[in-house]
């Protein structure tokens, strides 16, 4: 393993992840990208057993490539050819659905929100939507496409997008309050620590930004481009890079702690990690997931999962649910990293799981939609 480690060994850590986790303010709806504003990955919902099909929904000639959100029993997800599609979680029957544009892809993932669903699409275009019924509140265009998830808190929500502008706008009007600049594109979705967002992009550094006014506080180099999420624990984020590797950084002095590269196989990690108290579970395009000790960045266990791994895993309970770009979805224990179960998807799984009130819903690169529950 090529890895620079250094010397701290984050002797808070332990105590830092249990106060992220009370900040993540949890419950059983996968309201957001990554489930919570520190984007650790983290569901409420246990999910031990092997999935059954609850439901499924297939839409033709598009492709479901970025995750759903769930919360007030509908599923909210965008698909590659310009629509958004709203779901009963309990039924799987089609509540609505938005047409933004002729076949502009949809790769932001949805939050939803005291009734209001915001999405991004590939033309700049931001969107409130009535969780109801898929009527337009606000719009709010970017001079770039919007890749970024949406993150939330309070009156404020933040977003990233291809004009290399990091977007602060009010929730209930849309107006912006504040825009910082990087030097190119954001691909990844910020994360929110109380009054402080970090967000990395093509520029290669992780940013970190005063929520209050949108100035920069301090940079990380990450030697790399990232079009990954930050997962956060107090003062840690750790990283995906375009560069083969996966980083653990002290944002707060502004510091790289590890650095981790497979030795075998260099490729990049597309994908955001998930936390949990000792490890970075994170899958990349070298067809492996990765458990690494969240002090060192040594490995603990790395899953060969046969198969491209772009989107992010998702920890339910002691298990963390994945797909691969050769159509399987994997739950692996996370103590051993070992296979717990397999659900065969019959297409590459390129978006993330969203894991909620016990289910799990995914979309295939062929235009299904699932809703997977416990097998008894």
């Amino acid at each position: 393993m090529l890895r620079f480690r250094r010397t701290c060994m984050l002797t808070f850590l332990l105590a830092t992840a249990a106060s992220a986790r009370a900040e993540d303010k949890p419950d059983r709806d996968w309201w957001m990208y990554r489930g919570n504003p520190l984007q650790t990955g983290v569901s409420t919902s246990a999910f031990p057993n092997k999935p059954k099909v609850k439901w499924s929904h297939t839409i033709k000639d598009a492709a479901f490539t970025t995750a759903a959100a769930i919360a007030e029993n509908i599923v909210v997800v965008g698909d590659d050819m310009g629509t958004i599609h709203a779901f009963d979680f309990s039924t799987g029957k089609g509540r609505w659905k938005v047409v933004v544009g002729d076949s502009t892809p949809i790769s932001s993932a949805p939050t939803i929100h005291d009734g209001v669903v915001y999405i991004g699409d590939e033309s700049g275009v931001l969107r409130a939507l009535n969780v109801k019924d898929g009527s337009e509140r606000w719009t709010f265009k970017t001079d770039g496409s919007i890749v970024s998830g949406i993150n939330l808190t309070g009156d404020r929500l933040v977003f990233g997008s291809y004009d290399g502008n990091l977007y602060c706008l009010e929730r209930a009007s849309g107006k912006p309050v504040w825009t910082f600049q990087t030097d190119d594109k954001i691909h990844g979705t910020p994360a929110i620590v109380r009054d402080r967002v970090l967000i990395a992009g093509c520029d290669s550094k992780m940013h970190v930004v005063d929520l209050a006014d949108g100035k920069e506080i301090s940079n990380v180099p990450l030697g790399s481009v990232s079009g990954s999420s930050a997962a956060v624990a107090g003062p840690y984020a750790f990283i995906g890079t375009y560069g083969n590797e996966v980083l653990g950084v002290d944002w707060k002095d502004s510091k790289v702690l590890w650095r981790f590269e497979n030795p075998d196989r260099q490729f990049p990690f597309v994908a955001s990690a998930a936390l949990t108290d000792t490890l970075v579970i994170i899958g990349g395009r070298d067809k492996s997931v990765h458990g690494l000790d969240l002090k060192t960045g040594d490995p603990a266990w790395s899953f060969d999962a046969k198969g491209r791994v772009e989107g992010s895993a998702v920890l339910a309970g002691n298990v963390a649910i994945v797909g691969t770009q050769r159509g399987m979805l994997f739950g692996i224990d996370t103590k051993t990293g070992k296979e717990a179960w397999h659900f065969e998807a019959g297409d590459s799984i390129t978006a993330s799981p969203a894991v909620a009130h016990d289910c799990i819903v995914i979309g295939t690169d062929d235009g299904v939609l699932y809703c997977l529950e416990s097998k008894q």
